[in-house]
C-alpha cells in the first residue's frame, strides 16, 4: 500500500506531495513494511498544537506527532491492508528547525518523516540506548530516502515571511 500525503497548512512552505510519497515508501520498504498503508498530514503550528494539546496534554507546537493505528505501535490488518498509522508534521516548525540547523526545508522534512516513521513501528528514545538505536535507524531512513528522490518533481519554496509592519505619521 501506499504512502498517503495530505496538505492543510494555510500560509506555509509549499512542499512537494510527491516527494513525501517517495520518501516514505522508500522508507516503508527499507524497514520491510512495503505492504503497509503511511498517512502523512503537512500542516502548520496551529492544527499541530491542536493535536499536541488533545492528544499529550502538551499546549505548544512540536514538529512531528506520530498516531499508531493500533495505538501500540507496529500497524494493524484492516479490510486486507496493513495500516501503520499518521504522521503529522509541522511545516512552519520544520522550516524554523532548518533555518536554525542550518539546512534545507527538505532535509529537515526527510528527518522528521524517518522520525514519525519510527515512532509508528515502535521505536522510541526515552533512555540513552534508545535514542542511540533510534538516531541510527533514523539516519539509515534518511541515505534510503535520499536515493529515492531521483526524479521525484520538487516544488520546494522558502517560508513566507512576516509582514513588517509599516509605521505612518500625521
Amino acid at each position: 500500500m501506499p504512502t498517503i500525503v495530505r496538505r492543510a497548512a494555510p500560509k506555509s512552505t509549499e512542499f512537494s506531495r510527491a516527494l513525501i510519497r517517495a520518501w516514505g515508501n522508500a522508507m516503508l520498504e527499507h524497514l520491510e513494511r512495503s505492504e503497509a498503508e503511511l498517512s502523512v498530514l503537512l500542516t502548520n503550528d496551529t492544527t499541530i498544537q491542536q493535536l499536541n494539546r488533545d492528544y499529550r496534554q502538551k499546549d505548544r507546537p512540536t514538529d512531528v506527532l506520530s498516531f499508531h493505528f493500533d495505538g501500540q505501535g507496529g500497524g494493524a490488518h484492516l479490510d486486507g491492508g496493513w495500516l501503520l498509522g499518521d504522521v503529522v508534521i509541522s511545516l512552519d516548525t520544520a522550516w524554523r528547525q532548518a533555518q536554525g540547523r542550518k539546512r534545507t526545508l527538505e532535509a529537515e522534512v526527510r528527518w522528521l518523516l524517518a522520525h514519525g516513521v519510527l515512532h509508528l513501528c515502535g521505536y522510541d528514545h526515552a533512555t540513552p540506548e534508545e535514542k542511540r538505536a533510534m538516531v541510527a535507524v533514523t539516519r539509515q531512513l534518511v541515505r534510503t530516502a535520499k536515493r529515492a528522490e531521483s526524479g521525484v518533481p520538487r516544488r520546494v519554496l522558502p517560508a513566507p515571511t512576516k509582514r513588517t509592519r509599516r509605521r505612518t505619521t500625521t
